[in-house]
């Protein structure tokens, strides 16, 4: 007779713990579905924003393709101009304004093969700091012109055309970049928003099926 009370106490205390553990997986289960929600829609909508930012900077530097930025017509001058083991561009720009990461990534390969006509084919690093007097590149100040009026040492203007071209190809190529990483925060913005609006269902399925340990019968008391 005892035994029957202290068996319904137990049981009860069971059905509790049952019922809180479920209210905590429950809300949990809800509160990182919306968590995951959440951050896959700021991923799209920074990843947005981050395109046309690049975009509208872009615009702002009114970038137009020359006429030679064609496949066809680099191919001719880099011909012309003797230059060899160089990759030449097979996108096209001509007479079209870079406005999107792509046409700045395909404008700054032209830029490179222009830079390397400028330059003799010479690389930064393979260009002498100064020029003597017969007008040849040299890094031995001792054998370099001399200015006139400062009596500095004539530097390589060539040189110059190379810190230039990095400047703004090493620009062109961070706005390709940013443009992808944009890209990359949509794809996974998508990816995140699907993963929490599944696991938000798969949680609400749950929470209206009762768990089998609610539905089982309470034990029958013992007849004396």
């Amino acid at each position: 007779m005892e035994a029957v009370p202290a068996l319904s106490k137990l049981w009860g205390s069971y059905e509790k713990g049952v019922a809180m553990r479920s209210s905590i997986f429950k809300w949990g289960g809800i509160a990182a579905s919306v968590i995951l929600i959440a951050f896959g829609i700021g991923s799209i909508v920074v990843g947005a924003w981050g395109i046309n930012y690049t975009r509208d900077q872009l615009t702002l530097e009114q970038i137009t393709g020359s006429p030679d930025m064609t496949p066809s017509a680099i191919k001719a001058e880099a011909q012309q101009a003797g230059l060899t083991n160089v990759d030449l561009p097979t996108c096209s720009v001509a007479g079209e304004q870079v406005d999107t990461g792509s046409e700045a990534k395909c404008f700054a390969s032209y830029m490179r093969v222009h830079t390397l006509e400028a330059t003799g084919g010479q690389v930064y690093s393979e260009m002498g700091r100064f020029l003597d007097e017969n007008g040849k590149a040299t890094s031995d100040e001792a054998q370099a012109a001399k200015d006139p009026k400062t009596g500095a040492p004539v530097p390589n203007q060539a040189r110059d055309i190379w810190v230039t071209y990095t400047a703004l190809s090493t620009a062109l190529n961070t706005s390709y970049f940013a443009e992808r990483v944009g890209v990359f925060g949509i794809v996974m913005g998508i990816a995140l928003l699907l993963v929490g609006i599944g696991f938000l269902v798969l949680v609400l399925g749950a929470i209206e099926r009762k768990p089998a340990a609610e539905a089982a019968p309470a034990p029958a008391a013992a007849k004396t």
